[in-house]
Parts: C-alpha cells; sequence; structure tokens
C-alpha cells in the first residue's frame, strides 16, 4: 500500500473504474495523494503489478461489513446429549425422551447414550435395545442420523430435528 509498494511500475485504475494504463509508481502515487486517495496492490504477481486507487479504510470497513453479514446467516449446530443405562425403568425413559423431544423442536441435534457397565460391556446389544426402544417415541419430529452403535463404553444414537419441523 501507498510507500510500500517496490514494483518500478504499475498498472493503475481508479476506483470508479477509469484505467490510466501502466504508469511509474511514483506517478501513480502522486496520482493517489492528489485525490486524497491510497494506492493499493490488487494483483502484486501479475506483470506488471496491477494497483487500484481507492480509499482503503473504506474499503476494509466493506470486507468487515461482509463478514459480519456472512456470519449473521449461520446457524450454529448445538448437540445436546441424552445419558441412559441398560436397567433405565419406563417411566425414566418418558421422561428422558420427553427432554429430547423438546431439544428437537428447538431445532439442536440430540444424542442418545447408552453408558455400559462393568458386565453389561458382555452384551452391548442390551444398550441398542434401549435406544431402539426410545426410537419409536421421537421419530415423528426426528431423523436418525448414525443408528445405535458401540462406541467404547457407550452405545450412541444421534438424532437430527426433521426440516420441516425446525424452527429459524
Amino acid at each position: 500500500m501507498n510507500e510500500e509498494i517496490t514494483a518500478k511500475e504499475v498498472r493503475c485504475m481508479n476506483d470508479d473504474g477509469t484505467n490510466y494504463g501502466i504508469i511509474p509508481t511514483r506517478d501513480a502515487l502522486q496520482l493517489a495523494e492528489d485525490l486524497g486517495l491510497d494506492l493499493v496492490l490488487i494483483a502484486p504477481d501479475a506483470q506488471p503489478p496491477v494497483a487500484k486507487i481507492m480509499n482503503y479504510g473504506k474499503f476494509k470497513y466493506q470486507l468487515e461489513k461482509k463478514k459480519k453479514e456472512a456470519k449473521k446467516k449461520q446457524k450454529v449446530i448445538v448437540i445436546k446429549e441424552i445419558k441412559l443405562s441398560v436397567k433405565i425403568a419406563e417411566n425414566d425413559i418418558n421422561y428422558k425422551v420427553k427432554h429430547a423431544r423438546e431439544f428437537l423442536e428447538e431445532g439442536n441435534h440430540v444424542k442418545f447414550r447408552v453408558f455400559l457397565k462393568g458386565r453389561e460391556m458382555a452384551h452391548p446389544e442390551a444398550g441398542i435395545e434401549v435406544l431402539l426402544k426410545i426410537w419409536p417415541m421421537v421419530e415423528d419430529i426426528a431423523v436418525m442420523d448414525k443408528p445405535p452403535k458401540l462406541e467404547g463404553r457407550y452405545v450412541n444414537m444421534m438424532a437430527l430435528p426433521k426440516k420441516e419441523e425446525r424452527k429459524n
């Protein structure tokens, strides 16, 4: 930018599209100074380098504004976790499913985890059964992203809210 440009000649253009052609760098700097603007290298690797006369502060501001606008449109994915056990009672299942349904209605992802203790590790299918018992209770508002699967001491299942059910 400005005096930091080391090239002898630059292909110069104005912010409004006026093309000055290939001119010496010091002339381009003088032109920018006369207009009260900055000389900024756009394509430093080109032969000769391409420079643009612009208001650099305004340019940076516009870039930041675009970044913030793009960030506003992003949706943060929240994963809520529901922990269960193999020997869970029916009313406890209903209570946990009620919370899972609330999370799904809010648009959050839900990870169901069944922890296998001690000898339960010998029969991971018991954990899979618990998750398959829960699935019919939430399948009307959810999509199964990952089916029940043994991962270490846990049997995990991931449920995502259905597209039409999501609240934006």
